[in-house]
């Protein structure tokens, strides 16, 4: 239940449900005479859209989670148990190459972790990731098919394939390595703080490996300065990381 709230809430907070429900509450206020309010809520609304969806505003908000932790450089200074790489988007589609399965998100993440797995292949390579729904089969399995296509042998990789968010995972990685163990965890640029504060919650020492990137990539000129699709999804990533680690920080500092 927790978990289905969290995750109401946290897209009832994106912009364009916000927006929607300022056109909507500026409506009703015209419509029992309130127009001078109603219209100032209702532009206010479309306001604050436009702005999230403005590159310079986008990229204020995300670059911070995006730039906390350098990409990594082998070879690792403390050498690591396992490489993990944390769940995405999985669409299985048996028409589909194995890699195009994988989501925009996920694929950047596994092309990262076989990177670092190739330098020190020793390691092992857990894959990580379930389903909202269990009887369908979680986004692990897609990087597993994906890993084996691209040369990973069975006995060098894990599938944990049951989390269903960034906590379990962290847990499921522990149970299945040992409390204490060091590990390098891949994800996302901008998921890496509240990710990494999961794994150190969860009593192992992750090494953070960075990808999947989304700002630093305007070339300067001048689509970078009108609204766009794109730049509206890096503000909703940016609230819904923001909004994660309030969470993060309220499950493990309030008392038990």
């Amino acid at each position: 239940m927790y978990d289905t709230l969290k995750a109401l809430a946290a897209q009832l907070l994106m912009p364009m449900p916000l927006m929607l429900a300022g056109v909507v509450a500026g409506l009703v206020l015209r419509g029992v005479g309130r127009r001078r309010l109603g219209n100032a809520l209702g532009i206010g609304a479309v306001g604050l859209l436009v702005l999230a969806s403005w590159a310079p505003v986008a990229d204020r908000l995300l670059e911070p989670l995006e730039q906390r932790y350098p990409a990594m450089v082998m070879p690792l200074a403390t050498p690591a148990e396992a490489i993990v790489v944390l769940g995405g988007g999985w669409h299985p589609a048996t028409e589909w190459p194995v890699t195009a399965q994988l989501s925009e998100s996920s694929l950047p993440r596994l092309v990262e972790g076989l990177r670092l797995w190739h330098a020190q292949p020793e390691a092992l390579l857990i894959v990580s990731g379930g389903n909202s729904e269990p009887s369908l089969p979680g986004v692990a399995v897609g990087y597993a098919r994906a890993a084996k296509a691209l040369g990973v042998p069975d006995a060098s990789l894990a599938v944990l394939d049951s989390a269903r968010n960034t906590g379990e995972e962290a847990r499921a990685v522990r149970d299945r390595l040992g409390e204490g163990a060091s590990i390098v965890l891949v994800t996302s640029a901008s998921h890496m703080p509240r990710a990494k504060r999961h794994f150190e919650a969860a009593g192992l020492y992750p090494q953070p490996a960075p990808t999947h990137f989304l700002t630093g990539r305007h070339s300067g000129g001048w689509r970078y300065w009108l609204p766009g699709a794109e730049h509206l999804a890096k503000t909703e990533r940016a609230l819904y990381e923001w909004l994660g680690r309030l969470a993060v920080r309220w499950e493990h500092d309030s008392p038990s």
